[in-house]
């Protein structure tokens, strides 16, 4: 797969190159977005303190271990911000799991997520992904989390940095959605077959659903985790109109330890986190009813 950058806010489209000597060109971000809100969250790693915002239902009581799904916004996003953006929090009360929202670090004056090893694929310096891992494990040790059951999604740069975690932190990390984002190129082998999901609309103007000189096709990310997961090659497929948008759902499954792969593909659609449904579902509660029949082995 192509090695990939890309960098978006909410109100402006934002690109980012990188070359060999690690020079980035930036255009056109609107605003600083790197603040965190009053209501954020701390922890420390890497000698920075990091932010996040936690969401712990009502309908939690410490009495058994419950589920956690992370989920992180796009570049130049703030996580208090996209936490109504891509709010889920409703379903979490409703479905008892832990919610995060995980704030990315600055760069020039918009925040970021590095889905690669230390590189010229990241974004800056910032240790990503052993942010999240110190995250993992300091909310585990503070409240009674189900570790088989720990899931991570995301929009554009988030949809990317969420397939990192499921290759660099897959010890970790039960199954993972993309809403609008990509693959980068992986560089350590995925510990176990990885359940996805991807959503992606087909008039996407910053990350092609076709693909282009500079970014893999939605179909290249699916090859890859359907030749990963050894699932089926010909989908099942079912498509729904009823949501303002057509959408058709491809499921290739029957991989090992009966996961599959998932694609909900959004006629028309931008580049966004979908306010369409499909069948009366809208993309969070797509999302958690996928990564929440899994856990660390597979099928639950």
């Amino acid at each position: 797969m192509k090695k990939l950058l890309f960098l978006l806010t909410i109100s402006s489209f934002v690109f980012l190159s990188c070359s060999n000597d690690n020079s980035i060109d930036i255009k056109d971000f609107s605003k600083d977005t790197c603040g965190s809100s009053d209501n954020a969250q701390t922890i420390s790693h890497d000698g920075e303190d990091r932010a996040y915002e936690l969401y712990v239902p009502d309908s939690y009581d410490g009495t058994s271990a419950v589920p956690m799904l992370f989920n992180f916004h796009g570049f130049g996003g703030n996580a208090n911000e996209y936490m109504d953006y891509a709010d889920m929090r409703t379903l979490a009360e409703s479905e008892t799991f832990i919610l995060v929202y995980p704030q990315g670090t600055c760069l020039n004056g918009s925040s970021h997520w590095n889905p690669s090893l230390p590189g010229d694929d990241n974004k800056s310096e910032a240790d990503d992904l052993g942010f999240i891992e110190t995250l993992i494990n300091e909310l585990t040790s503070a409240y009674s989390i189900d570790t088989t059951r720990i899931y991570a999604c995301g929009y554009s740069n988030g949809g990317m940095f969420a397939y990192g975690l499921a290759n660099y932190k897959s010890e970790m990390i039960a199954a993972v959605a993309s809403v609008s984002g990509t693959c980068l190129d992986f560089n350590s082998p995925t510990s176990h077959p990885m359940p996805v999901l991807h959503l992606h609309g087909t008039s996407d103007g910053v990350i092609p659903y076709d693909g282009s000189s500079d970014y893999n096709s939605a179909q290249s990310v699916l090859d890859y985790w359907i030749g990963f997961n050894n699932t089926v090659a010909t989908p099942s497929l079912n498509t729904d109109s009823d949501g303002g948008l057509t959408v058709e759902h491809y499921q290739y499954d029957q991989g090992d330890n009966d996961i599959s792969v998932e694609h909900y593909k959004f006629i028309e659609g931008d580049h966004i986190w979908f306010n369409t449904t499909y069948e009366g579902q809208n993309t969070g509660e797509l999302i958690w009813n996928f990564v929440s029949k899994y856990d660390l082995n597979g099928l639950r």
